[in-house]
């Protein structure tokens, strides 16, 4: 199997399954000489781990990093940091019945069609639980990114028909993780929270979008051509699990938009030259241009549901697929972080392949 590593001068390679001894990863390019809060990194992965309310998955996991190279006295050798975080809550009976079975959207046909084998336990390699990694390898970017004063916040702004009512310059991120749905509205926090776990009762899921904002992030970022810096973000969000979209600035609204009302003029205010409008998303000809990028990302309903659903086996027979186990009936507040860490691991990329930038 292809495909495990992101990145090219600050990269990430994963390993491990949903149902494994463990999951890990080896991040390299990360400079050396970076003093890096721990804490924080654990802080990290505590937002993504399961269990954290009624609206998640209860599966049970501390979610603990533990780091073995690359890392001595709290500090960045240079050298690949490689870490592991054990799997202790499998439940891998809760699967047994699907062995043979294909679960509906789920990557079971395409998996068993690739490979002739796979890991049924949880969905193996395709389990979400895999973005463990990414978060770690994220919040040692992240840490990187504050060096420069770049910060990255996401937040949940829609679940299901229902969207936020504000821009992303109207948001108070310090709100974001004051609720279990991670949307930064008391309000409208509240009626989603009901929402869900409605859907939860019913035995379904619902999806939404994540909305990520990156202030501070440098001029230059980006290649204009293959590389382009969107063109990145958009292959690091789709990387995401049950991620369905990824649009960057206005977006598909901008799309409806006349070249005088879309296009972002340029005005000089105090000696620095910024744009009057951003319907850009801080990128322009595949190079971030010093304004706020921002993008959504559209997640879709978590495949598995605690309703019948009809499928065939691996012999071709049709059958009624039962969900059980332990599922998330919305991935939105756990997805958050995960967003943030992709969105991380690409700009400490692009930072370091900018040959005018310094670490």
């Amino acid at each position: 199997m292809a495909g495990n590593t992101i990145g090219r001068m600050f990269s990430l390679t994963s390993f491990g399954e949903s149902h494994g001894e463990a999951i890990g990863g080896v991040i390299d390019g990360c400079p050396s000489g970076v003093v890096l809060d721990l804490n924080q990194i654990q802080l990290e992965l505590d937002r993504r781990k399961p269990g954290q309310s009624k609206l998640v998955s209860q599966r049970e996991e501390s979610d603990v990093v533990q780091f073995l190279s690359g890392i001595f006295q709290n500090t960045t050798t240079g050298t690949p940091i490689g870490f592991i975080i054990k799997n202790k809550d499998q439940n891998s009976d809760d699967y047994d019945h699907i062995k043979d079975q294909f679960r509906p959207s789920h990557a079971d046909y395409t998996y068993y069609e690739k490979y002739g084998i796979r890991d049924h336990r949880g969905g193996g390699r395709s389990s979400a639980r895999e973005t463990a990694c990414r978060v770690v390898a994220g919040a040692i970017a992240k840490q990187i990114l504050s060096l420069h004063k770049v910060n990255v916040k996401a937040y949940v702004s829609s679940v299901g028909d229902f969207s936020l009512q504000k821009k992303h310059t109207e948001v108070d991120f310090n709100l974001i993780d004051k609720n279990p749905m991670r949307i930064p509205d008391e309000n409208f926090a509240s009626e989603m929270i009901e929402f869900v776990d409605e859907v939860r009762k019913n035995g379904d899921s619902v999806g939404g979008e994540i909305s990520c904002v990156v202030s501070g992030c440098p001029i230059g970022l980006g290649e204009p051509v293959f590389d382009k810096l969107n063109a990145d973000l958009a292959k690091a969000m789709f990387s995401i699990n049950a991620v369905k979209g990824f649009e960057l600035g206005s977006g598909f609204e901008g799309a409806k938009m006349s070249g005088s009302k879309h296009n972002d003029p340029f005005i000089n205010e105090g000696g620095k030259i910024t744009t009057k409008t951003n319907h850009s998303g801080g990128i322009q000809g595949g190079i971030s241009n010093g304004e706020d990028i921002y993008f959504n990302v559209a997640f879709k309903p978590v495949s598995t549901i605690m309703k019948d659903q009809t499928s065939v086996d691996t012999t071709g027979n049709e059958i009624a697929v039962t969900g059980k186990g332990r599922h998330d009936p919305c991935v939105l507040p756990r997805a958050v972080p995960i967003v943030e860490a992709m969105t991380a691991i690409t700009l400490v990329d692009h930072l370091l392949r900018n040959r005018t930038t310094k670490i």
